[in-house]
């Protein structure tokens, strides 16, 4: 076990499958010399060479359609899209080839392309550099959507979707980059990749979380323990395929269920958890499905977004609606 922020554990994962994967390259914007906006691929261009460590033109589509190009040839791209609001230019290319090759071959030709977006606010940032638009992509069947939430699921997580053969879009909550905790390289001791994990068991009530909410859930938790009441913490983990399995037997043991996303509430995967929750747990509810998201707005100026984004007391605020009902 080494101690390590979320940046350095997925520059160790990358790390790791470029020295396995020969056929692996890394491309982005800035991820050469610089290492990446935010340091993820630190060092790895003095290390492989800038053959395989490829910073590319400041040209979205472009680097995921030569990516596209590239895993027809055989090889294994993971592409670094520096901000969340910078992958639009390249949403056809995402949505209309990349999830669709696959299928459009009759499986003859694979997408083996992993796409990397830091995501979500908390680092004071400008305009589409906050963004949550994981939605967008759990909508389009083809793709894999994933998202860390500490160093040890984003050391796994990266290894797992670079080996799974899927177009994975990858995301990294930003405002946990720099967190640091016990991180373990033995592949061999990760969850599936496409499970939900119990990130803390409780008995009074389920918060389904994913990414950056998963830390300000489990600190929710904290907070309520010492008011005597106990939150179970679910980290989705996958957004797509969604691991509704993991939790629905969390929220059958304990009645309630509250959802927490910092994406806007209107149409986000907080709805499809609490459609799948009721549909599956009806009898075992004690109360509705509640939900603690971002505002349905453009994502504010920083000096507003601690307004924005759900905290610990309006998860708790939620948590004493849910235990009142």
């Amino acid at each position: 076990m080494t101690r390590l922020s979320l940046s350095a554990a997925l520059n160790s994962g990358l790390r790791q499958v470029l020295e396995q994967d020969p056929k692996a390259v890394v491309m982005g914007e800035d991820v050469g010399p610089l290492g990446g906006v935010f340091r993820v691929t630190d060092g790895l261009s003095k290390d492989f060479g800038s053959d395989r460590v490829i910073d590319t033109p400041l040209a979205e589509s472009s680097i995921v359609g030569t990516a596209i190009g590239l895993a027809m040839r055989g090889y294994h791209p993971v592409c670094e899209i520096q901000f969340d609001g910078f992958v639009y230019p390249a949403f056809n290319q995402i949505v209309s080839q990349l999830a669709k090759m696959r299928a459009r071959t009759g499986g003859r030709v694979p997408m083996p392309v992993v796409i990397r977006i830091p995501c979500g606010g908390g680092i004071g940032a400008v305009e589409h550099h906050s963004e949550s638009n994981e939605a967008y992509f759990a909508h389009t069947a083809g793709l894999r959507v994933v998202i860390c939430s500490d160093p040890q699921s984003g050391h796994y997580m990266l290894r797992q979707a670079l080996a799974c053969g899927d177009p994975v879009i990858f995301y990294e909550p930003k405002r946990r980059y720099w967190e640091k905790g016990e991180v373990s390289t033995d592949l061999s001791l990760a969850p599936a990749f496409d499970k939900a994990v119990v990130a803390r068991a409780g008995s009074d009530a389920t918060m389904v979380c994913y990414g950056g909410m998963v830390a300000t859930c489990l600190e929710a938790a904290r907070i309520a323990e010492e008011e005597g009441r106990s939150l179970e913490v679910v980290d989705l983990r996958s957004l797509s395929p969604l691991d509704l399995d993991t939790v629905c037997a969390s929220v059958a043991r304990t009645g309630r269920c509250l959802v927490v996303h910092e994406a806007p509430g209107f149409a986000g995967l907080g709805a499809e958890v609490v459609s799948g929750v009721t549909e599956r747990c009806f009898y075992q509810l004690e109360a509705p499905v509640l939900r603690v998201t971002g505002f349905d707005l453009p994502y504010p100026p920083a000096k507003f977004e601690e307004q924005y984004l759900p905290d610990t007391d309006r998860v708790l605020a939620a948590v004493d609606k849910l235990l009142e009902f």
